[in-house]
């Protein structure tokens, strides 16, 4: 008899992506395999061992907790990359003790909360990986958001150590104020991650996102009016700093439901975080009375359609992207000033991307940089009356001289 269907599916879904992975990171035949990512940084490293019980499952309360300290709150949260405190490191990362000797095995790790989406995640990579011979790992991130999320995450490092994963380990981030609580805690778990990543060696992290996150990100892209861009979503293969394919997303076909059952099949203990019911958070009031209100009024389908879209959109925006990338030098002078007439001539779609890349390359911020500060560039080209300059963000300012576009800081 074989696995739960639900059970099946996730596998299948992880067994898939971790081909994908040892395609990209097998070398040829002949060829020498390079040192994985961050290997350059584990000598430095100063580790300590956990406790073991007389199982061999780590025991010890604080095992597996790293700590990413910041320069202050206002900080990018987890930019800091160092080592983490002996104290607070697991005695699974064997490449430690052996700083000389490189792996032969690449090893994937898993971002796990301890919800059921990443609980089934990460039971999925533990069956996969040693079949297809690669190690596999996992990290969950501490926020410091809730009174004993501490507690809460040697729980789940503890989980992911009876899955057989190793390392196994949670790191403590302090969340800013950037963006807003949603990206903020966002932008420090990425931070955390991507520095676990370096630090471990990493070939790619694996995240829980599903086929309803996806629906929740293509609706939000929508309510503010972003582009096309924004309404293709996630993506099922997306980088970090110096990792262009780091992050990987098997569920994203598969709804939530199935990753709760396979959880349950398994008897796998899930946690439910409080604050995916919080109406103070819009992604929350989205998933709890936006989604059913729409599945109300249209009926079942909804989600499905929108993933759709948000792939149809990806499909369009990359070769948009691409467009883009091979008209920039045609409208360019031999001084590499944007000839203003020259962009003209171009579909406002493509020209847009132009502006938001010289924008971007002058110093604006992507991350602050929106549909309106490239509209106004636009109407440089478009609609020029003698109009004085564009203030961007990140001091960067937009003007036309002489049939030319100048953007640069101000």
């Amino acid at each position: 008899m074989g696995p739960h269907p639900a059970v099946a599916a996730i596998r299948l879904a992880v067994r898939r992506v971790l081909h994908d992975i040892l395609t990209e990171h097998t070398p040829a035949p002949g060829t020498a395999r390079l040192p994985a990512p961050g290997a350059a940084l584990m000598p430095a490293l100063d580790t300590g061992r956990a406790v073991a019980s007389d199982s061999g499952r780590a025991v010890a309360p604080d095992a597996g907790r790293a700590q990413v300290p910041h320069a202050g709150r206002t900080a990018v949260p987890g930019s800091e990359r160092v080592p983490a405190p002996a104290s607070r490191r697991t005695s699974s990362d064997a490449s430690v003790d052996a700083p000389h000797e490189q792996p032969s095995k690449p090893l994937v790790l898993v971002a796990c909360s301890g919800g059921a989406d990443s609980m089934a995640l990460a039971s999925a990579l533990a069956f996969e990986a040693p079949k297809l011979g690669i190690r596999a790992g996992g990290i969950t991130v501490d926020h410091g958001l809730q009174p004993g999320s501490d507690l809460r995450a040697d729980e789940v490092v503890l989980r992911l150590t009876e899955l057989g994963l190793a390392p196994a380990e949670s790191i403590a981030v302090t969340v800013g104020r950037d963006g807003g609580p949603e990206a903020a805690a966002r932008d420090a778990r990425y931070a955390a991650l991507d520095a676990a990543a370096e630090r471990h060696g990493a070939v790619a992290i694996l995240l829980g996102h599903t086929r309803d996150d996806q629906a929740e990100t293509v609706l939000l892209g929508l309510a503010r009016g972003s582009g096309i861009r924004s309404l293709s979503g996630m993506a099922a293969v997306s980088g970090g700093p110096g990792a262009a394919r780091r992050y990987r997303r098997p569920f994203l076909h598969l709804d939530r439901q199935t990753a709760r059952k396979a959880c349950m099949a398994q008897s796998l203990p899930v946690w439910d975080d409080p604050h995916n019911a919080d109406p103070a958070y819009t992604r929350s009031r989205l998933r709890h009375e936006g989604l059913p209100a729409l599945e109300k009024a249209l009926g079942k389908g909804v989600v499905e359609a929108l993933a759709r879209t948000a792939q149809l959109s990806r499909d369009d925006a990359d070769a948009l992207d691409a467009w883009a990338r091979q008209a920039e030098a045609s409208v360019r002078d031999a001084s590499g000033l944007l000839e203003c007439a020259k962009l003209y001539a171009l579909p406002p779609a493509v020209r847009r991307r132009i502006l938001r890349r010289a924008a971007i390359e002058a110093g604006a911020p992507a991350g602050s940089l929106f549909a309106r500060h490239i509209e106004e560039i636009d109407r440089l080209i478009t609609g020029w009356r003698g109009q004085g300059a564009i203030n961007l963000p990140g001091k960067v300012v937009a003007q036309r001289q002489g049939g030319r576009l100048v953007i640069r800081q101000g």
